[in-house]
């Protein structure tokens, strides 16, 4: 073998031996003093959640969605830049403002999404255009919270855990708020 081919090899392993560690620390559940911070991060969401700021916002989404939501489809998502201006008004609005205002050193990331899993607001833009049909989205249509494995977050390279709770207008669930916590800041906090 050549030293080239040897070294792309080596690499390959290297890659594969990091992706099995990888997921086979990220499937690691909580211990339970992490799991208590992480419930008190779940009824502090909902307080979140049921702020008339957000209420406001997922209701007027699912009424009178903008023209450029309704146009967005995921591959248009993907290619539009962080300074895309209708990506850019996402994390201008009040609901993202009232989400800015509630950032700590162990929130990761926070979005808000209609019923139709499309996002309303965020703290900054998320890999998918709609969680339509994922459970982050659907417990909470269906009234209930939702707990997201223990990950390495892409962005970040940090172990994270992310929780989903309904936007509740008169008790019915109209959409959902999806906060992602740092494992290692939740201890801090």
């Amino acid at each position: 073998m050549k030293k080239a081919q040897i070294q792309k090899l080596f690499l390959n392993l290297l890659a594969v031996g990091f992706a099995i560690t990888m997921q086979t620390f990220a499937a690691e559940p909580l211990d339970a003093a992490a799991q208590t911070r992480l419930d008190a991060k779940i009824k502090l969401a909902q307080t979140w959640a049921a702020d008339p700021i957000i209420v406001d916002a997922v209701k007027e989404h699912n009424a009178h969605p903008s023209a450029e939501a309704v146009a967005m489809t995921q591959e248009k998502w993907v290619a539009a830049s962080v300074l895309d201006p209708f990506v850019r008004s996402l994390t201008k609005n009040p609901a993202a403002e009232s989400l800015k205002s509630k950032k700590s050193a162990a929130l990761t990331e926070a979005f808000l999404s209609g019923a139709n899993g499309t996002k309303v607001a965020f703290l900054s833009k998320t890999t998918s255009w709609s969680h339509k049909d994922k459970p982050k989205h659907e417990n909470p249509m269906a009234g209930k919270t939702w707990q997201g494995a223990v990950e390495v977050d892409e962005s970040t390279g940090q172990q994270q855990v992310q929780i989903a709770v309904p936007v509740l207008d008169g008790g019915k669930p109209i959409g959902s708020l999806v906060v992602g916590f740092s494992i290692s800041k939740l201890a801090a906090e």
